[in-house]
């Protein structure tokens, strides 16, 4: 599906972050967090201005970030901790496994938007059942919980926030935390 020519990213309510009573409720919403920030740095851009690379000294773009972070909740959330080995890896080529930076442009950001939020909403309903404490194996043979998934996602959202920042201040000169 291609962009519409006048397709711009939604506006997003980020919720007030605010302490919580349970560790898994503040796990949650520091995770949501992090994905509304990610989805506020692009509102009221155009594919366009998503899939630009306004900074010369990289080939990121925010809907190389999008692309990247959909890829990257499905890989942790449902392929490792679920198991779901059958699905496949998103964005990624043989020729280019980092098609998920290189291979954004305008013409698939609604689309590759549209991916990010149905991933999203796939991994919340299906971790919603399960423990923090619950393990799985990872690729490389270690004992992993839902706790650290967590944990590692809002770390990786925290990075790509920043990356975020600078991408959109180049872009139109908004700013802000």
């Amino acid at each position: 599906m291609a962009s519409s020519p006048a397709w711009t990213a939604p506006a997003v309510d980020r919720r007030e972050n605010i302490p919580f009573d349970t560790e898994r409720e503040s796990l949650d919403h520091f995770l949501d967090w992090q994905r509304e920030t990610l989805l506020w740095k692009c509102a009221g851009l155009t594919g366009e201005q998503l899939a630009s690379r306004p900074l010369p000294t990289t080939e990121l773009s925010l809907a190389g970030l999008i692309r990247h972070m959909a890829a990257v909740e499905r890989w942790w959330f449902r392929i490792h901790f679920l198991g779901q080995k059958s699905l496949e890896i998103l964005y990624e080529t043989e020729e280019d496994r980092d098609s998920d930076f290189h291979a954004a442009d305008a013409d698939s950001a609604e689309a590759d938007y549209a991916i990010y939020l149905e991933e999203v909403d796939q991994v919340r309903r299906v971790i919603a059942g399960h423990g923090l404490d619950e393990m799985f194996e990872s690729r490389r043979g270690r004992m992993l919980t839902l706790r650290w998934v967590c944990l590692h996602m809002i770390q990786e959202y925290a990075r790509h926030a920043g990356h975020a920042d600078l991408l959109r201040e180049a872009i139109d000169g908004t700013t802000g935390y």
